[in-house]
């Protein structure tokens, strides 16, 4: 593997980082043993995203060594996907691979990742095809979610494949032009199409730290990513008021018949109360879906940056 002697790199690896300051060693070290029969110019960008603690220090104290590094510091926590895009807009190589610094995702994998990019595949997809680390209701809720997306989706992700990917210049370049702000790169990975490839590894246990991933956050990045994809949910509606409004006027049609042929019912509270509280709750689920489109075209018509990047820093390219 080259060092930094060499300034034009082939291979970015993009590390988005969270209070992290005791993974970037072992990161560092794991990578460095995976990609050593590489022959490829290697850079490693990572992307704080509004640390707290010292990954800050730590990453500039690894740029004393013969390692390519380039440093982005956020200047508060934009979340991952806008750190994300922050890489891939510094990345310099002719290809990228986005991969989390806890190492869940198997740098082993990479050098085949290569040779197929080689082979001519724009982008090399890395599946999961064990996730027994994960707690059964995050595997179960992932599966869950990811059927829905792909069921409403106009473009399908792949299955158990996360951001860990490698990504050809050529699409690089078409993700940067890019201009949503609620992004969900999952879903921007598969739009942009071009032919590609797929690896497969062992997902493993985090080996420091813990996620800063919580429910709420899960979920709200969900949401992002289902409305930011498709318009079903909007359609569903439109689908289903029709179908009420046909069943609204045979109800009608019914009631007029029978009153004509026997009379007029005392009228029934219960029933009354039941309808007035289902479409009462139709309504304001359906404003709520009305609102998480409209809260995002809001976000995307004040047109605020991604990410502001407070500082830049870049390891010495002569010792």
């Amino acid at each position: 593997m080259q060092t930094i002697a060499d300034k034009d790199p082939e291979l970015s690896i993009i590390i988005p980082v969270f209070n992290e300051q005791n993974a970037i060693w072992p990161f560092l070290t794991t990578m460095q043993n995976a990609l050593s029969e590489l022959h490829e110019t290697i850079e490693y960008v990572f992307v704080d995203d509004g640390s707290t603690d010292a990954t800050v220090q730590e990453i500039r104290s690894r740029m004393d060594s013969d390692l390519q590094i380039k440093l982005l510091v956020l200047s508060r926590n934009f979340g991952k996907d806008s750190a994300l895009a922050a890489g891939l807009m510094h990345a310099s190589g002719r290809a990228a691979i986005p991969i989390d610094v806890d190492l869940q995702d198997s740098p082993n994998v990479i050098p085949e990742m290569v040779t197929k990019w080689h082979a001519g595949a724009k982008v090399v997809n890395a599946k999961r095809v064990d996730r027994k680390n994960d707690s059964p209701l995050k595997r179960q809720s992932a599966r869950l979610y990811y059927r829905i997306f792909n069921a409403m989706a106009e473009y399908p992700i792949p299955p158990d494949v996360g951001d860990f990917r490698l990504i050809d210049r050529q699409v690089i370049d078409i993700l940067n032009t890019m201009p949503e702000k609620a992004r969900f790169n999952k879903d921007l990975f598969s739009w942009v199409g071009f032919e590609s490839a797929e690896v497969i590894f062992d997902r493993q246990a985090r080996q420091t730290g813990r996620t800063k991933w919580s429910f709420w956050k899960l979920w709200n990045f969900g949401l992002d990513g289902l409305f930011g994809a498709s318009t079903v949910p909007l359609r569903l509606w439109s689908y289903l008021g029709f179908c009420l409004a046909i069943a609204s006027f045979i109800y009608a049609v019914y009631v007029l018949i029978r009153t004509v042929l026997f009379g007029i019912d005392t009228p029934g509270y219960a029933s009354t109360l039941i309808i007035i509280l289902f479409f009462g709750g139709l309504n304001m689920l359906s404003v709520g879906i009305l609102g998480e489109y409209v809260g995002r075209i809001y976000r995307e018509v004040r047109d605020r940056p991604l990410y502001i990047i407070q500082q830049t820093y870049e390891s010495r390219e002569e010792k």
